[in-house]
């Protein structure tokens, strides 16, 4: 295939180097220096006529700044230097193609700014390489989850441990567009550099004694060999410069990796929290880098969030390999939208409110108290208590629906804002709320007809009680059109109303109007009165169902209220029990509002158990 179709995606990690070249078929081809996948960032070039090896000509590798690039006095030409493996790379690309590749991607780190993208795009021209395109090394990762199949639905949230030379931890959000990062953290002292050092210093202690941190360059590649073998056998023999060889065994690795291991874990959960989440937000923690199959990584990372992270295959190559497909999964199409069928549990919760509301108005008319002389109505009776909750109930059930109306809307509309999930559940959740205000609004012009009598006090009873429900459930439409937040559990269980709470409310003003509106016969007396206490007995239960979720509160504060009620079960009372209700109904909302979706609980944070294992873990031991 020709240059032009093919795609050159270049990891410069802090210690290696990986290549892929992408065709638009799918096909994919990583890059190979000397037989190795992996090409080593750092140079070595003279500086002032120093020979090459001075430690001022060092350059640790093409990530690194101009001003932290260059050491020593005279330092060196460090652009020139950073662009080696570059130029490599490129070589090596051309010699693939058969000729240069026009389009490039280079991954650098999330927490980047300005400044070193520019200077990553200076040693990428010095290199000969056109103009890169920049890929954050997180959204190039998840955008290799996605080709590899991987579901993450958009709006959902995923974490990134990058765990290399050093480990950056990014915590994402998948949007209509694409990726976007939500929050970074980095430390350079949390990966394989650091385990490299502390190995490097108990193998130099195993042959002299005592550690010697100034030698660790002259046992580099020897300790590095070394980790990589301990990965998978309990011993092996590490030769020394100048020294007998030692034998490095798997307790030393585990020493070396232990505080690396609780500061990446400890470095996760802190990102979470900075993105606002819980984990129960997320769906995945996945490792990735040179380092990610280190042991006890993904142990500590569980430990301390309650999620076993996934280690991608090929770890080292998941974000050269991201970066090469990145362009196909920003501009794929949005799929057409499928209008989901409700599950039995979610249809209940759109039934119950509904038929209750209908129940309840349908008493109301049929048990309303008409007052007149020869047969002109002059005043009309109604319980305003039973034609509010009646009004209550038809907002529940167009809510408890908001995602089934939002992707009826969505299937038939043709802006693409509307298809994401984010935009299908905020223009739900509005139709909804539209919706249910009209029913409330059609049960007063109805009501205020069918009696005969002015519309504005049957306006007041429908609408007031009903707004703050209303005004909460806009906000929530705000948050999905925005998508800074999907619930725990996903929209359609957030919209959907307690169904106990909803029957135990509708069949006690039921009980209510029937003890207010029956023939009070004297054999039928103590029966009527009976119903109407036990209709207030479950209008207080309703309300406590409502309010509080625990169910030992709901024992406790369950009886009281209910006795209470029963207690005031009467003419008068019955507009403010109904009001009290959508009080209560309005309570649960904005519980549901502040601790589901504004302000949700934040991870709790896991300390470090006591005993020689976990003291060798803490984030102060050779971190």
């Amino acid at each position: 295939m020709g240059a032009g179709e093919a795609r050159l995606s270049i990891d410069c990690g802090s210690a290696g180097t990986q290549a892929v070249l992408a065709w638009a078929d799918g096909s994919a081809h990583v890059l190979s220096f000397d037989g190795n996948p992996s090409l080593h960032s750092a140079s070595y070039v003279p500086a002032n006529g120093q020979a090459t090896g001075q430690p001022a000509a060092f350059i640790p590798g093409p990530r690194r700044p101009v001003e932290d690039a260059t050491a020593g006095d005279g330092g060196g030409d460090a652009l020139e230097a950073a662009a080696v493996p570059l130029r490599r790379v490129a070589g090596e690309a051309e010699r693939v193609v058969g000729q240069p590749v026009r389009d490039v991607r280079v991954v650098v780190p999330a927490g980047w700014g300005p400044r070193r993208r520019t200077w990553m795009r200076q040693v990428a021209h010095r290199a000969g390489l056109p103009q890169p395109r920049l890929v954050e090394a997180p959204v190039a990762v998840a955008g290799y989850l996605i080709v590899a199949g991987v579901r993450v639905p958009v709006g959902a949230f995923l974490v990134v441990c990058d765990v290399g030379a050093g480990a950056e931890v990014t915590v994402l959000r998948r949007g209509p567009a694409g990726f976007e990062v939500l929050a970074t953290l980095a430390d350079t002292a949390a990966g394989g550099t650091a385990v490299d050092h502390a190995l490097a210093d108990a193998l130099i202690g195993a042959s002299t004694g005592e550690g010697q941190g100034a030698s660790r360059t002259s046992v580099a590649d020897s300790v590095r060999v070394a980790k990589e073998a301990l990965v998978s056998h309990p011993a092996v023999t590490v030769p020394l410069p100048d020294r007998p060889p030692v034998v490095a065994n798997s307790a030393m690795l585990d020493e070396a990796v232990r505080p690396v291991a609780w500061r990446v874990a400890q470095l996760t959960q802190e990102t979470v929290a900075a993105a606002e989440l819980t984990v129960g937000d997320l769906s995945g923690i996945y490792c990735v880098g040179g380092s990610a199959q280190l042991p006890h990584l993904a142990a500590a990372i569980a430990e301390h969030t309650g999620v076993a992270p996934i280690v991608v295959p090929e770890p080292a190559l998941a974000a050269a390999r991201g970066a090469a497909d990145v362009g196909a999964v920003d501009t794929a199409p949005v799929e057409r939208v499928e209008v989901p069928v409700p599950p039995v549990r979610r249809a209940a919760a759109i039934a119950v409110p509904g038929f209750a509301s209908l129940a309840l108005i349908w008493q109301c008319l049929l048990t309303a108290e008409r007052h007149g002389v020869l047969g002109l109505y002059y005043s009309v009776t109604v319980n305003w208590g039973e034609f509010t909750m009646a009004a209550v109930m038809a907002l529940l059930a167009c809510l408890a629906a908001g995602t089934v109306l939002g992707s009826l809307i969505a299937a038939r509309s043709p802006t693409p804002g509307t298809r994401t999930e984010g935009g299908r559940v905020s223009v739900g959740i509005l139709a909804a709320v539209s919706l249910g205000a009209a029913i409330a609004g059609l049960y007063a012009v109805v009501t205020s007809q069918y009696f005969g009598m002015p519309v504005g006090p049957y306006l007041k009873w429908a609408l007031w009680p009903i707004a703050p429900v209303s005004v909460m459930a806009v906000a929530m439409a705000l948050v999905a059109a925005r998508q800074w937040r999907v619930p725990h559990g996903g929209w359609s269980a957030l919209l959907a109303a307690p169904t106990g709470s909803i029957v135990a409310a509708t069949l006690g003003m039921g009980l209510i109007q029937y003890s207010l509106t029956a023939d009070r016969w004297p054999n039928r007396i103590l029966w009527i009165d009976t119903a109407g206490r036990v209709g207030g007995l479950l209008l207080g239960v309703a309300v406590v169902m409502a309010v509080v979720t625990p169910l030992m509160f709901r024992l406790i504060l369950a009886a009281p209220l209910a006795v209470i009620f029963a207690a005031i079960v009467s003419r008068r009372a019955a507009g403010m029990l109904g009001v009290i209700y959508a009080i209560a109904v309005a309570t649960w909302w904005a519980t549901r509002l502040w601790s589901r979706v504004l302000r949700p609980a934040p991870p709790a944070r896991t300390a470090p158990a006591t005993g020689p294992v976990r003291a060798d873990m803490s984030p102060g031991g050779g971190v």
